[in-house]
């Protein structure tokens, strides 16, 4: 492949746009696009990808660190499970018997896009039932006091997580959201997103260490990607004050869930079936769940000020 691909810029662009935009990994949508749109093989999208996020991920990271909004104690615990794992997962890789390395490996990462979208659709849900937020998204205004720590089930969380990513390079951060939401509903929206891109990048790290070891990385795919993803990634960000990301993160969870289904061998008559009842499914769920929960708000008496809550 030439060192410079004009079709992998624009794609790597579009990407990243959507990762800016919407806070969610590249991996879940870079990694099926690679497989589908340009024929590479499984392993080598794989290892390709996690470069590209190692790339990526620091720029989020770096702006929740200097805005504060990342809980350091949370990424240490996520980590000592995380990063381990993620280099154990690019490990396991190379494990899989040589004639049966693709079609596994293909297999795992629609697994993975699975997740994924439930992982959208739940992290939305929660938001909604449990914080009255209409939309499924955003910062919610009840009091944040103290945190009470689980570190056994964070460590766990963070081995799960790092493991998904060493093996498929589909980001596991919806999953975590999700999971550190019900572990720690005290946290604001912009720490769980903080929280998750600091921890991402070790993570990502390890899991890049591993693959440059074990897996297949291509430098040219790479190149190409980040040419259009990094400028992608600052316009997206601009863009998401003023799109609604709810709506697209729901969108993107049916691409998701039909690109898992494709890649697990469902037929592709079944998968347009499928995606097509999500579609018309999902949002008559949803109008149902915003008509029940997202009317409810929290009274003046519950809301205070972010400046008020006590750090520690």
């Amino acid at each position: 492949m030439d060192w410079f691909s004009l079709p992998m810029v624009v794609t790597g662009l579009g990407i990243g746009t959507l990762v800016g935009l919407t806070g969610m990994g590249g991996g879940a949508l870079m990694t099926p696009i690679l497989v589908f749109l340009f024929g590479v093989d499984a392993l080598t999208a794989i290892s390709s990808d996690l470069v590209v996020s190692l790339f990526m991920k620091p720029v989020g990271a770096a702006v929740h660190l200097v805005r504060r909004t990342a809980d350091l104690r949370l990424v240490g615990l996520l980590c000592i499970g995380s990063v381990p794992f993620a280099f154990l997962g690019a490990v396991a890789t190379k494990l899989i018997p040589t004639d049966t390395v693709q079609p596994t490996l293909l297999v795992l990462v629609g697994c993975a896009l699975l997740l994924a979208a439930a992982g959208l659709l739940a992290r939305a849900l929660v938001r909604v039932t449990r914080h009255r937020d209409a939309l499924g998204e955003g910062p919610t205004d009840f009091a944040r006091p103290g945190l009470r720590f689980a570190p056994a089930a964070t460590i766990v969380l963070g081995a799960v997580a790092g493991l998904i990513v060493g093996i498929t390079s589909v980001g596991a951060g919806s999953i975590i959201i999700v999971v550190l939401l019900l572990l720690y509903p005290r946290l604001r929206a912009s720490q769980l997103v903080g929280t998750d891109l600091v921890q991402a990048v070790p993570l990502v790290g390890s899991a890049v260490v591993g693959h440059l070891l074990f897996g297949s990385v291509s430098l040219s795919i790479a190149g190409s990607v980040l040419v259009g993803a990094i400028p992608g990634v600052l316009l997206g960000s601009w863009l998401a004050t003023r799109v609604p990301g709810g709506i697209i993160r729901r969108l993107l969870a049916v691409v998701l869930m039909a690109s898992g289904l494709k890649l697990v061998g469902v037929p592709t008559p079944w998968v347009l079936a499928a995606a097509l009842a999500a579609l018309v499914g999902g949002n008559l769920l949803w109008i149902g769940v915003k008509a029940r929960f997202g009317r409810r708000r929290a009274t003046p008496q519950q809301v205070v000020p972010e400046d008020a809550v006590p750090r520690r």
